[in-house]
C-alpha cells in the first residue's frame, strides 16, 4: 500500500463572492459555517415542530427559523405572536447552535439566499408528506443547485401532530397538552375561548 501525503487544507482566499451557506469572518478569513433555514407557519408551533428543530441544530451551526406570513393560510395566531412563540420556545437550544428567527414571505428560495442558507430543513410524517415535499424539492432544485434539502422524520410520538389539528381539537374541547408545549396550549386555549 503506497501512502500519499496530503497538503494541509488551507482557507480560500478572500473574494467578493461567499459560497453558498457559508459565513465570513473578517478576523480569521473564511470560516465555513452551515446554515440551515427551517421554514414554516408554525401556527401554533407544536411539539412536532420543536423534535425538527432540536434535531436541525445538531446539523448546522446557524438555524434561521424562517415564520411564513402566509395570510392566505387564515393563521389563528399573528406573525408577531408567531415570530415570539417561536423565539421563547427554541431559547433553551441555543447553546447548540446559534439561532435566528425570522418572519418572511415570497418565494422560498429567495429567502433562503438571502440569509444564507445552504440548507432547508424539512419534516417528514407520512407518506403524503414526501410526495408534496418531493415535488417541491425538485422544483427548488431547479431555482438554486446549490441549495440542498434535508429531510428529517418526525418522532413516532409526533407522526400525527399537525398544527391544523391542533387547532381543531382545541376549538372541540379536546385535550392538546400533548402535542404542544405548555406555554403555547395556555395562549391557544385563550385564543379559542377556552382560558
Amino acid at each position: 500500500m503506497t501512502r500519499v501525503r496530503r497538503a494541509p487544507l488551507k482557507a480560500p482566499p478572500p473574494t467578493d463572492h461567499k459560497p453558498s451557506g457559508l459565513g465570513r469572518d473578517a478576523q480569521e478569513g473564511w470560516l465555513l459555517k452551515r446554515v440551515g433555514l427551517y421554514p414554516g407557519t408554525f401556527d401554533p408551533m407544536t411539539n412536532g415542530h420543536l423534535d425538527i428543530i432540536g434535531r436541525a441544530v445538531k446539523l448546522v451551526d446557524k438555524l434561521v427559523i424562517g415564520v411564513a406570513i402566509n395570510n392566505s393560510k387564515g393563521p389563528l395566531f399573528s406573525l408577531e405572536e408567531r415570530v415570539e412563540i417561536t423565539r421563547r420556545e427554541t431559547e433553551h437550544l441555543k447553546s447548540r447552535a446559534e439561532i435566528e428567527v425570522v418572519p418572511f414571505e415570497g418565494l422560498l428560495m429567495h429567502f433562503a439566499r438571502e440569509v444564507g442558507a445552504g440548507i432547508i430543513i424539512r419534516g417528514l410524517r407520512a407518506v403524503a408528506d414526501f410526495e408534496y415535499e418531493f415535488q417541491m424539492t425538485a422544483m427548488n432544485q431547479q431555482l438554486d443547485r446549490d441549495i440542498e434539502t434535508v429531510f428529517l422524520m418526525a418522532d413516532p410520538r409526533h407522526q400525527a401532530v399537525a398544527s391544523r389539528l391542533v387547532k381543531e381539537i382545541a376549538k372541540l374541547g379536546g385535550d392538546i397538552s400533548s402535542f404542544v408545549p405548555k406555554g403555547i396550549e395556555a395562549q391557544l386555549l385563550d385564543k379559542v375561548g377556552r382560558s
